[in-house]
């Protein structure tokens, strides 16, 4: 089984990502294939993790997936790879909110049975690291704390009397890295700026991550460490076990038939339903599983650009649009109107789209003032309210992604509102946090706040696919 390590924190804003990302870079410069990994429902700091690697970052998130997937999913994207890395989220013990240690970095890296290494901001203490340290290493037993990194330390003197304090401890002090302004990432409203919006600046600034950890930590020991964590003894997750679909020209229904091998895919020949999703800087929010899903159902997945592509992709039969930061490009996606028209289309024609959060904003008749694609009679905006959290959702009735009363869990995650918050149709029913109708189904149309992962409910990709053969 692949050698792996859990880096945490014992807070947010401790420099998790910027070491994540600086031992991925760090070990993959040293000539390793490392998987990138993160644990939560996050979709920005993969980014950074991807381009550390030049592998897909994947989500590991035990609420939205359920403990039972967190193993096999991370078997299936470190498979072939010499050591993974797990970026944690929030504090080591924080998880869903009134869970208990559900969707925890604690609680993965029990299912990993992974050690964790600790990543301390010790900036403003000296001896008081030992206590803080101890403190998280006795809390739970089943966690095994592997070694620390002591993260913006102050000077040589400052580092002395850190090591000496953790002496007490019996954790090995497995990195010491000074303050460093060129590692560090613009944040805006949902938090770091994405990799696709800065690619040049990025690949300096995890250059400049890898090479700090390179420099002070100790790469030998953290990998030493690695390899100390057992064997996981389950199968890796596959999407592969749908039975394929190919739309045949004449649409309509019945037009599904199982894949032929060697099939032409001439204009009289059936062919795979193609699924356009959108991509380049406004929409750069996915999970690689649902696009691996939708591929394993016999779709060709296309991916196109709102902000530059005027037309959707030749012979484009549904529409996944994802989240990210429309808000932020909302005057050139406006401005694309070709492209908007073309969209709007589509949907008119019952074609199935589905759309979360930054998706749905697209389709709203506006956002902030600019006029969007007009798919939905509602409007959408910027607000000073950060909307966050876990969400536990049933489908209201029959549509493109789920039948009625199909239960899933997802997260929401916007400083944005839309006016009406649902349809007369809405996309869900959500039930836990809170009770009220969230969303709009519009003929083949689902759109909604709601981020899901579908390896969750793979027949959600399987329906999908379906409809868009059809």
């Amino acid at each position: 089984m692949v050698a792996r390590l859990v880096i945490a924190a014992p807070a947010s804003g401790s420099g998790k990502t910027t070491v994540t990302t600086g031992l991925m870079a760090a070990f993959t410069g040293a000539g390793l294939t490392v998987s990138p990994h993160k644990v939560g429902p996050d979709y920005i700091d993969p980014g950074y993790h991807s381009l550390a690697t030049g592998r897909p970052g994947r989500n590991l998130d035990a609420y939205m997936c359920g403990p039972e997937l967190v193993a096999p999913l991370f078997a299936h994207g470190a498979q072939g790879c010499d050591l993974a890395v797990v970026e944690g989220v929030m504090g080591l013990y924080d998880g869903a909110s009134g869970l208990g240690e559900l969707a925890s970095t604690a609680q993965v890296a029990k299912l990993l049975r992974a050690p964790v290494v600790l990543v301390v901001d010790a900036s403003s203490q000296s001896r008081s690291v030992a206590a803080l340290v101890h403190g998280f290493v006795s809390w739970d037993p089943e966690v095994r704390v592997g070694g620390v990194i002591l993260n913006k330390v102050g000077s040589d003197r400052h580092e002395a009397l850190l090591r000496e304090a953790m002496e007490d401890v019996g954790v090995p002090v497995l990195g010491a890295l000074r303050r460093a302004p060129q590692v560090d990432t613009p944040s805006r409203h949902l938090g770091l700026v994405p990799v696709a919006e800065r690619r040049t600046d990025a690949v300096d600034a995890v250059a400049a991550m890898g090479e700090q950890v390179r420099q002070g930590c100790d790469l030998e020991g953290l990998l030493a460490l690695a390899r100390t964590a057992p064997p996981l003894g389950v199968e890796a997750w596959e999407p592969g076990t749908i039975q394929p679909l190919r739309r045949s020209e004449s649409g309509g229904p019945g037009a599904e038939h199982p894949v032929q091998e060697g099939a032409g895919w001439g204009r009289s020949a059936a062919r795979r339903p193609v699924i356009a999703v959108a991509g380049g800087s406004a929409f750069t929010f996915s999970y690689a599983e649902n696009t691996e899903l939708l591929t394993a159902a016999g779709a060709e997945v296309v991916t196109f650009d709102p902000l530059k592509d005027e037309q959707l992709p030749p012979d484009t039969d549904g529409l996944v649009i994802g989240g990210g930061f429309p808000e932020v490009y909302a005057a050139e996606l406006s401005a694309n109107e070709r492209l908007r028209k073309a969209v709007a289309e589509l949907a008119r024609s019952g074609a199935p789209v589905a759309a979360e959060c930054a998706g749905l904003l697209y389709l709203a008749r506006s956002l902030d003032g600019q006029p969007m694609c007009g798919v939905l009679d509602a409007d959408a905006r910027m607000s000073g309210r950060l909307t966050l959290g876990y969400r536990e959702a049933v489908a209201v009735r029959d549509n493109s992604l789920a039948a009625a009363g199909t239960r899933l869990r997802g997260h929401e995650f916007h400083r944005t509102v839309i006016e009406p918050g649902a349809g007369a149709d809405p996309a869900w029913g959500l039930v836990h946090p809170e009770r009220r109708f969230e969303g709009f189904v519009q003929g083949g149309v689902h759109a909604s706040y709601l981020h899901t992962h579908w390896a969750a409910r793979p027949e959600v990709a399987h329906r999908f696919a379906g409809a868009c053969a059809r």
